[in-house]
This record gives C-alpha cells, structure tokens and sequence, in this order.
C-alpha cells in the first residue's frame, strides 16, 4: 500500500483521456450514466461542460489511436460525426440530446471560442507580416475559387449531373460558406428565383455543404502528415516565411501572465466580438469578419500592450486545448444532421465534390507557393472555404493542427463564402432573365 500511495495513485491520475484524469473519467460516466437514468440531465452550464468534455475527448481519443486514420485528422471527424450518427440512431438518450441542443442554441458559445481563437492568434502575429499575410492571402483563395468552380462544373457534367445542377446545387454550396451563411441565404435566393419552396432547395444544398466540409477535414489532416515528411513546404502554422511570423512567436513565458491578465485578454476578445455584433447591424459584415478586422487594427494600432497580447496567447491555448473537441461533439449532436451526410454519398456526387475541394486546395498549394508563402498553409486556409462555417474552420484547422490559421480561415469562409453566394444568386438571376 505504501509503494502505492500516493505516488503510484499519482501516476493513476496523471493518465489522461484528451485533458480528463482516469479516475475523474471514470466517476464522471458514472454520475451522467445515474443523471440521465433520474431525469436530471439539464442544459445549464456544469452538466453540459460534462457531457461534452466527456463526449468529445471519447471519441477524439477513439479517433487518434486508429493506425493511418490518425494521421489524417480522424480525431476531428469522429468528434463530430460519430455523435451525429448516435444521434440519428437513437443512442443518445432524449434528454441528453435536447439538453445538448438547447445549451448549444442558446450559449452560443461557438463564437466564444472563435472570438478567443482570433483575437489570440492575430494579438500573437508580427505586425508586418500580419499585413502582408492578409494582402497575400486573397491571391490563392480567388484563384483556387475559380479553379474549383471550373474543374466541379465539368467533372460533374462528365458523370451525367448536368452543368446547371453541377455548379449551383454541388459546387457552390460547397463554397458558400457554411449552413447558416452560406446554404440558407444561397436556398432562400434560389427558392425565391426558381418559385420553388426554401425548405425543398435547402435539402439539395445542404449535403453537399456537410460532404464538402468532411473532405475538406480528411485532405487537411493529410496534408499536415505530408508535412512532417517534407518541413520544407510547411511553417507548420506559419503563412510565410518570415522570422517571428505566427502566434507560436509570442510564448507566455516571455512575458510574466497572471490569471488577471488572461482574464482581462478573454474579455477583450468577448468585447471585440460584441463590436463586431454592432457593426453588423451598421454594415451588415459578419459579426465574426467585423471583429477579425478590429482586432487587426487594435494590433497595427499598437492598441493592445505586450502583456495582455501574452494574456491573449494563453487564453488562446487554453480555449484550444480544452474546448476544441466538447465544441465539435455538441455541433454533432445540435448541427450535423447524419441523413443529410448520407445522402450526399452517390458516386457521382462523391466524385464531384472531391474534385472541387481538391482543385480548390491544389490550386492555393500552387498559388501560394508561387507568392513565396508555405504551400500546405495556403492549401489549408482555401480548405477552409469549403468547410462547414465556423465549426468546419475549427474541424479542418483542428485537423491539419494549424489553428493559428483562424484568422485567414475566418476570410477564406466569411468573405469568400458571401463573395460566392452573392455572384451565384446574380448569375442565376441573370441565366432565368435570359431563359
């Protein structure tokens, strides 16, 4: 008992389950297993944290230990698409799913943890650089926008699609960005074009949105483990290769950070994001592009002080870290309807949406390498224009292990998906004007 106590207790405790202890694991099933048989499973704060900490980190941790499935991002898909599969089959008891929707819906807390990812990460770049990453960066993301739209449209009309149905029903959803921007005003405009009902549009656009999302996710984490073979095409998380160029350049040890301090940075982030919110009932920019460019000019600005910059870096880690998979399992649960997957998976589709997201990510591989920027980086942030909105940013960049990319992901899915719902619904327009 003694060689036991405490030491080899402690050793017990230090073995983890993502960032849960095995004996907290442990006590935890136990206590949401007798919760959930009671009725007592609620949607506010404490039981949510963990049934999704418990959730998410299950089936990330199930999703790294799988041999070549691992290497390419298999912790992000199955944290996000084993619980939408227990969901559609009815293994995540009634309660327990309703308390998860309902906490997701009204917390909101996806743009809580966006708000933290962004303003860390940008508070963390070298001033210069951030400047020329953000200039840089459209280059890629336009050109592979084109390319993507071209290569989609006739692959799917050489399965038999039709062009018409190809481009705007597979691949520009695909690059619309998201469900909530991007497949819902792309089904409203085109039910309000086509006199069709919203609802019956919305269920063509929606499965190439979630099967775009899930490539997008597998060719991410592949591209990070092409990286580890070849360093040289990666800056693993770097845009360009630049000295003190990306947010791993602000260590939290260079600069003395008290809890204070992280606070006081997680509320500046919360506070930008509640300025983007304002903005974009001025301007109508998306709440979370409105708070990417304040956070920028606060930063060129020279607005933020080198402490609360290094209190910015440690929230960032801790929001990463910890939140990353309990967020992707509750967008599981709450917004990634697994019929919808399903459907999506004809062989033709299949083929059609690899290829746009394919063409889309080689192209700002090329691109980005030709401008001097790190290809795998370039490819990743175009990944992202093909994601799920900002819970696919999360997935892809969680993946590829690239999450100080937010901020360019954020412009990659925000503006380029509204740039792309807006020239589709013009186009349309224009094509049932001329018919």
């Amino acid at each position: 008992m003694r060689r036991f106590w405490p030491q080899g207790w402690w050793r017990f405790v230090d073995f983890k389950i993502g960032i849960i202890p095995l004996p907290v694991y442990a006590i935890l099933v136990i206590l949401l297993a007798i919760l959930t048989q009671e009725g007592e499973i609620r949607p506010d704060a404490p039981t949510m944290i963990a049934v999704l900490v418990l959730g998410g980190f299950t089936c990330a941790e199930i999703g790294k230990r799988l041999p070549v499935l691992r290497s390419i991002g298999a912790g992000a898909i199955f944290a996000t698409f084993i619980p939408s599969a227990l969901v559609f089959y009815g293994l995540i008891p009634p309660q327990v799913f309703k308390a998860i929707v309902d906490f997701t819906k009204f917390t909101n807390f996806l743009y809580l943890y966006i708000a933290t990812i962004i303003v860390g990460s940008i508070l963390g770049m070298d001033r210069e650089v951030l400047i020329k990453g953000f200039l840089k960066i459209f280059v890629p993301l336009a050109a592979g926008s084109v390319a993507a739209g071209i290569v989609g449209t006739l692959v799917g009309t050489l399965l038999g699609l039709g062009a018409y149905h190809t481009f705007f029903f597979l691949v520009v959803p695909i690059m619309a960005g998201g469900v909530g921007e991007g497949a819902i005003p792309l089904s409203i405009g085109y039910a309000a074009i086509l006199g069709q009902g919203q609802g019956d549009v919305f269920a063509q656009v929606l499965p190439p949105v979630m099967l775009g999302s899930l490539t997008a996710i597998v060719l991410a984490g592949t591209l990070n483990a092409v990286g580890k073979r070849l360093p040289h095409l990666t800056g693993e998380g770097r845009l360009q290769p630049d000295r003190d160029n990306d947010v791993a350049a602000m260590k939290a040890e260079d600069i003395p950070v008290d809890a204070a301090t992280v606070g006081a940075a997680a509320l500046t982030a919360v506070t930008l994001y509640l300025l983007g919110v304002m903005m974009h009932h001025v301007t109508g920019l998306p709440a979370p592009v409105a708070m990417l460019f304040l956070a920028v000019m606060a930063k060129l600005a020279s607005a933020v002080s080198p402490r609360l910059q290094a209190g910015g870096f440690v929230a960032y880690k801790f929001v990463q870290i910890s939140m990353t998979y309990p967020l992707l399992f509750a967008v599981g649960v709450a917004m990634t309807p697994w019929e919808k997957l399903v459907a999506a998976f004809t062989i033709p589709n299949l083929i059609t949406i690899v290829a746009t997201v394919v063409t889309l990510m080689a192209t700002g591989f090329l691109v980005g390498r030709k401008l001097g920027m790190y290809p795998i980086e370039t490819a990743i942030v175009n990944a992202c224009h093909s994601g799920q909105g900002g819970t696919g940013d999360v997935a892809i960049l969680t993946a590829a292990n690239r999450m100080s990319l937010m901020p360019f992901a954020q412009i990659a899915t925000r503006i380029g998906g509204a740039l792309t719902v807006t020239g589709t619904l013009v186009v349309m327009r224009w094509l049932s004007g001329a018919g």
